[in-house]
C-alpha cells in the first residue's frame, strides 16, 4: 500500500512538473506566420496554389488532378498511372476476367512491365515462399508488449526483422528486391497475427493465430488469418485484393512514399525505410484518414434524426465545419485532395464496387449517406470558407465502408492501405537509391537570435 501511494504522489509530481516545462517552453515552439512568407517557405513543400513542390523525377507511378494553363490551376478528371498503365483499367480488366490482381500489380512496380502468364506464375511463388514469420517471431515480438496500436506494432515487427535477416544491410539491387518480395508476404502476416493479439490481450478473446497457404493470394490469406473459422467468400476475396490493387501506389510525393525516399537516399535499411513509411501512414491526415471517415460517419448517424433529409444532412455538415460538431477538427473527412480535383480515380472504382455489395448486404442507407455527404460538401464548402475550390471525394470516403461490409474491425482499415503500399514504397526506395544518389536535404531557416551565456548562478 506504501509503494502504492508513493507511485501515485510521483505521479501527481511528474504531472505538475511537465505542466510548468509546458508553460515556460511553449512560446518557443510559436513561429510568426509571416515568417514563412518573408523567407519563401513552401510550408509543407506545397506551393502557393496547393500543388506539391518538384521534388524529385520517378518512372513509378504518375497520380494526375489538374493541369497549369497560363499560370492557373485548372480542374481535371482523376488519372492514375502505375508504370505507365492506367489503375482503372488495370482494376476494369482483373475485374472482367474474374481474377486476384494484387500480385501482377506488384510485379508491374517492381519490374515496370505486365508480366506473361509464367512469369506471373514464379513471381508469386517466390512470394509465397517468403509466407512466414522467424522462429518465435509472433511470441518475442508480437506477443510481447501489446501495443493498442496495430500499425504501430506493424513498423516494429518490419524492424525487427531486420534483426532475422543474414544479410539486412546490402543495399544491391537484387538484395533489395529480396527483402521488398520478403515484406509483401511477410507484412500481411504480421498485421493479422497483430491484431489477434490485440484481440486477445484488450477485448478479451481467444488467441487464433492462423497461417497463410502457398496457393492462396494475399486477399484470401489475409480474410483466411483473420477470421478464427478461416471463411470466405470468393466474392468477399476478389474484393479486398481490388482495394489493395487501389492503394498499391501514389506517387512519389505523398508523404509515406517520400518518407521512405528520405530514409532511403540516406543509405539506411530496407526495414528501416519502409518501418518509417508506415509510422506515416498512421497519420490522421494521411492513411489514417480512413478511420477518421468511419468515425465522423458514425457521428453523424448518431447526430442526424433522417439521414435522407438533406436540409438537416446539411446543417450538421455545416456544424462540422464550424469545429462546432464531430472531433472540432473542422474537417469532412473524405472529401478533398491534394492532387485530386474534379474526382479521384481511385474513390470513383472503389464506389462503383461498394454500390452492388452495399446494395446486396443491407448496407444501402450508409452507401446513401455517403453520396449526400459527397454531393453536399463541395457547395457547404464554398459558403462556410467563400472559396469557389473544385473538391471531390478521396478514396477514403468509400474504402472504409467496402471494409466494413467485409466485417474487417476500423483497427485494421489503415493496416490494410499499409499492406498494399508495402509494394510502392519498395519501388520508390529502389529507384532513390539506385539512381538519386544524393541524401535528401532541405533548408530550413532559423529565426532565432544568437544569445549571449548567463552562468546558472546568475540566471
Amino acid at each position: 500500500m506504501q509503494f502504492e501511494e508513493r507511485n501515485i504522489a510521483n505521479e501527481a509530481e511528474q504531472a505538475k512538473l511537465l505542466h510548468e516545462l509546458v508553460e515556460q517552453s511553449v512560446s518557443e515552439y510559436q513561429i510568426p506566420a509571416a515568417a514563412f512568407d518573408n523567407y519563401h517557405v513552401k510550408r509543407g513543400l506545397r506551393e502557393p496554389d496547393g500543388s506539391g513542390v518538384m521534388a524529385g523525377v520517378t518512372r513509378v507511378c504518375n497520380a494526375h488532378g489538374y493541369i497549369i494553363n497560363e499560370g492557373e490551376r485548372t480542374p481535371v478528371e482523376g488519372e492514375l498511372y502505375y508504370r505507365g498503365h492506367r489503375m482503372s483499367t488495370l482494376c476494369e480488366n482483373f475485374v472482367r476476367e474474374d481474377r486476384f490482381g494484387f500480385a501482377e500489380c506488384c510485379y508491374l512496380l517492381f519490374f515496370g512491365q505486365l508480366p506473361t502468364k509464367e512469369q506471373l506464375k514464379k513471381f508469386s511463388r517466390l512470394i509465397s515462399s517468403y509466407e512466414h514469420l522467424p522462429p518465435r517471431f509472433d511470441e518475442d515480438i508480437l506477443m510481447k508488449a501489446p501495443s493498442p496500436s496495430i500499425m504501430n506494432k506493424m513498423a516494429t515487427g518490419v524492424l525487427s526483422l531486420y534483426a532475422y535477416d543474414e544479410n539486412p544491410d546490402d543495399t544491391s539491387l537484387a538484395n533489395m528486391l529480396r527483402q521488398s518480395m520478403s515484406l509483401i508476404a511477410r507484412v500481411p502476416i504480421i498485421a493479422a497475427h497483430a491484431y489477434a493479439v490485440n484481440r486477445n490481450v484488450f477485448g478479451g478473446h481467444g488467441l487464433n493465430l492462423n497461417n497463410p497457404r502457398p496457393e492462396l493470394s494475399t486477399a484470401e490469406n489475409f480474410l483466411r488469418m483473420l477470421r478464427p473459422d478461416k471463411s470466405y467468400t470468393d466474392e468477399e476475396a476478389k474484393l479486398l485484393d481490388l482495394c489493395l490493387v487501389v492503394h498499391a501506389e501514389h506517387g512519389g510525393g505523398n508523404n509515406s512514399s517520400f518518407a521512405c525516399r528520405v530514409l532511403s537516399s540516406s543509405g539506411t535499411d530496407t526495414y528501416s525505410a519502409i518501418g518509417a513509411a508506415i509510422g506515416s501512414l498512421k497519420g490522421p491526415r494521411h492513411g489514417g484518414a480512413n478511420i477518421k471517415v468511419q468515425e465522423m460517419f458514425d457521428n453523424i448517424k448518431q447526430n442526424v434524426k433522417d439521414p435522407t433529409d438533406e436540409e438537416e444532412l446539411a446543417a450538421y455538415l455545416l456544424k462540422i465545419m464550424q469545429g462546432n460538431a464531430n472531433d472540432g477538427s473542422g474537417l469532412i473527412y473524405g472529401m478533398g485532395h491534394a492532387i485530386y480535383t474534379k474526382s479521384d480515380p481511385r474513390a470513383l472504382m472503389l464506389k462503383r464496387q461498394a454500390r452492388t455489395l452495399a446494395e446486396k448486404r443491407g448496407f444501402g442507407g450508409d452507401f446513401a449517406l455517403l453520396e449526400s455527404i459527397e454531393r453536399l460538401t463541395p457547395e457547404l464548402f464554398r459558403q462556410h470558407k467563400g472559396i469557389n475550390k473544385q473538391m471531390c471525394a478521396n478514396v477514403d470516403l468509400y474504402s472504409g465502408l467496402i471494409y466494413r461490409i467485409l466485417g474487417i474491425p476500423e483497427s485494421l482499415y489503415t493496416p490494410l492501405f499499409a499492406i498494399a503500399r508495402v509494394a510502392g514504397w519498395c519501388a520508390h526506395r529502389m529507384e532513390e537509391y539506385i539512381t538519386a544518389k544524393r541524401i535528401i536535404r532541405p533548408a530550413y531557416k532559423c529565426i532565432t537570435p544568437a544569445k549571449e551565456y548567463i552562468p546558472i548562478d546568475k540566471r
